[in-house]
């Protein structure tokens, strides 16, 4: 039994599993193959190429570093698609050089600048589950949205496979705004971001440090940094808990290093043992059955690599969330297990901020915490108020 705990515990501390098809967890495994690249993500050249050419071997400091990926082109999301809507994949990169893959919705027949929005999440899932799915219903209402795979995963570029980190996960997030700041149907003046599960956290992270973000949404969050270092409902937050933890850690990274294969963590536990919590129950109904499941995601799959989640544990995000003065709305339900990261993240966001008027912890009662994953049973997903609360502050 003792053992049985500390494998579900271990499996679930990161919650994130994915053996993406044909893509393998080697540490000298190579780069992604070739795909033309839409034009409206193409980085362009520097216009004096010899002085590009020049900076390059001088180890300037050019963005000509697009990666080629592999991208699908048929409709493979787990949602139906809309005809209300264009759709069209894109490829953006962000200041570590890692090429990121999104899908891009415009509504249709819509002209001149738009309100624009970067959905990302939930923490080892795919832009074809559920960031797919707000991003395409807020599209239908209106803004221009892209979801995107995070750096290491789905179809994103980055080596290895199956890392996370709270710097370069922040980025990406931070490099959508880039991305759509340059488009030409996009006011940069009206960004937002919506974040799912550990992505919520990063999303707010973004927020506390990305000034040219006017609203931001976190949906069911995690802080990722605080459940990798205190365990589950803060039950391991102690120095003995956290050492034994890390030395386990660096024991796989000795392992890792001799035989050149990362190992996976495991994703959601399956099949789902008797005894499993009620959260482990949550994510299984939405991450291995027929609702949710995706062979992308690391969730629905083989999970994060057993270190891939290490620098959460000593890195901890949301440190000056007080001082976001842009709009924020935290949405969760209250009988989500991971309610506690919500209500916690807006009072320590509130406390001591001078812009606390166009802050909001917004409770969606009998909500589980996958019911805003995709609605549920219940439609959960309060979808007017989230267009209300984006064309308030992306006006």
């Amino acid at each position: 039994m003792k053992q049985k705990k500390i494998r579900l515990a271990a499996i679930m501390i990161c919650l994130c599993t994915a053996l993406l098809t044909g893509c393998g967890n080697s540490q000298n495994n190579s780069t992604q193959n070739n795909v033309d690249t839409p034009k409206s993500s193409q980085t362009e050249a520097d216009p004096t190429e010899q002085l590009s050419t020049d900076m390059t071997e001088k180890g300037g400091n050019t963005m000509n570093f697009m990666e080629n990926l592999t991208l699908t082109q048929e409709w493979d999301k787990t949602f139906p698609k809309s005809d209300k809507v264009d759709h069209q994949k894109v490829t953006f990169h962000n200041r570590y050089g890692i090429t990121l893959a999104a899908d891009m919705y415009t509504p249709k027949n819509s002209d001149g600048k738009l309100a624009a929005i970067a959905v990302c999440g939930p923490f080892g899932a795919v832009k074809e589950q559920c960031s797919g799915l707000y991003a395409q219903t807020l599209a239908e209402r209106g803004f221009l949205t892209i979801a995107f795979d995070p750096s290491f995963t789905g179809e994103s570029g980055g080596q290895p496979r199956y890392m996370a980190s709270p710097d370069i996960n922040t980025e990406d997030f931070m490099a959508a705004v880039d991305f759509l700041s340059v488009q030409e149907n996009v006011d940069p003046e009206r960004i937002g971001i919506l974040g799912i599960c550990g992505w919520g956290g990063m999303a707010l992270n973004a927020a506390t440090l990305d000034t040219r973000i006017k609203a931001t949404v976190a949906s069911t969050m995690y802080d990722m940094t605080r459940v990798n270092a205190k365990g589950y409902f803060d039950a391991d937050d102690s120095e003995e808990k956290r050492y034994a933890m890390k030395q386990a850690l660096n024991t796989q990274r000795i392992k890792d290093y001799a035989s050149g294969e990362y190992e996976l963590g495991g994703g959601v536990v399956d099949p789902l043992p008797e005894d499993a919590p009620y959260f482990v129950k949550d994510y299984h109904a939405y991450y291995k059955t027929e609702r949710g499941y995706h062979p992308r995601s690391l969730n629905s799959n083989g999970g994060w690599n057993k270190i891939g989640c290490m620098s959460f544990i000593n890195m901890p995000i949301l440190q000056y969330s007080n001082e976001i003065r842009s709009a924020v709305m935290i949405m969760h339900g209250d009988k989500a297990h991971s309610f506690y990261f919500g209500k916690d993240a807006y009072e320590n966001m509130i406390n001591g901020n001078k812009y606390t008027d166009n802050k909001q912890l917004l409770v969606i009662e009998g909500a589980s915490h996958t019911d805003l994953y995709d609605g549920g049973e219940n439609n959960a997903i309060p979808f007017d108020k989230l267009e209300a609360f984006y064309n308030e502050y992306l006006k």
